[in-house]
């Protein structure tokens, strides 16, 4: 999967407008984001799941690149002062340290729209149909919106500086981190015309290793260093966030990751296709260090 990366980071590039523009602050700002070293899990998992499920990669390009777009924006927002106040992302500083609250403020709203047209736009509609680049923008809409990563948002602001319990945790990490992992796996499936039975099964698969990951980061925040994550630790410590770790403990969380990994790797069962690199991606997650 991780052979993906190169050709993704070149689309991603091509989307962007070349020469200089009167909203070129803004345009760089947009750049600066979607430059920073990064491991493209989630349009890596369009583009799998596309391939899965019978679809040549290059046909899901166009919805891969919108899924990193729309993470892209939720990383600058989340960093923003307002919400996680983060001064580093990926190794390098946040993009509102280097363009300013207001520029980074656009810059996300930009990368939202950039995505949709994207998904919309003559190539995508001509390489996967239109009722299917319709049906993908649906399930990215409605995955990463007021009820579904925005909406975990709200409630993760919502918990600070008190105490909740795990349940209201999980909501907050299925719609925070997982839905959009979801409409990654989702929307490779959909493009691709794949049945019902197989979206479903793409969809507990990424809410399973998208639990997963948020619950090894979690971790990770507590065991790491800055250096090996590329950015701050113990930030959910200092502003006081309940967490897996801080509910559960060390040995609970990885007990959770196991089961949620084989869980994982049991919705793939679904797919007639090899998912051997899938199967090896939901291990690889919940083994990383970084």
């Amino acid at each position: 999967m991780m052979d993906y990366v190169k050709e993704i980071e070149a689309a991603l590039a091509r989307y962007l407008p070349q020469g200089k523009r009167e909203e070129q602050q803004l345009i760089d700002a947009v750049r600066y984001s979607l430059n920073l070293p990064g491991k493209r899990v989630r349009p890596s998992l369009t583009l799998a799941f596309a391939r899965l499920c019978g679809t040549e990669p290059k046909v899901a390009m166009p919805f891969a690149c919108a899924v990193e777009m729309v993470h892209t924006y939720s990383l600058i927002h989340d960093d923003l002062p307002c919400m996680d106040d983060d001064d580093f992302r990926r190794g390098q500083p946040s993009n509102h340290k280097v363009y300013g609250e207001d520029i980074a403020l656009l810059a996300g709203d930009a990368l939202q729209s950039m995505a949709y047209a994207a998904m919309l736009g003559e190539e995508a509609v001509a390489a996967a149909g239109a009722d299917r680049a319709a049906l993908a923008a649906r399930i990215l809409a409605e995955k990463s919106g007021l009820l579904g990563m925005v909406g975990g948002q709200v409630i993760d602001l919502s918990m600070e500086h008190r105490q909740v319990g795990i349940k209201l945790v999980r909501l907050m990490e299925e719609k925070k981190t997982a839905n959009l992992i979801e409409a990654a796996c989702m929307m490779g499936c959909a493009v691709a015309g794949a049945p019902q039975e197989q979206l479903d099964a793409a969809e507990r698969y990424a809410h399973a290793i998208g639990l997963a990951f948020q619950i090894m980061d979690d971790i990770l925040d507590v065991t790491s260093t800055a250096e090996e994550l590329g950015k701050p630790i113990g930030s959910d410590i200092d502003n006081e966030k309940n967490t897996y770790m801080s509910l559960l403990g060390l040995r609970r969380c990885r007990e959770l990751v196991d089961a949620l990994t084989e869980e994982a790797i049991r919705a793939l069962d679904a797919f007639d296709g090899d998912t051997s690199d899938l199967k090896a991606f939901a291990v690889a997650l919940a083994n990383r260090r970084k």
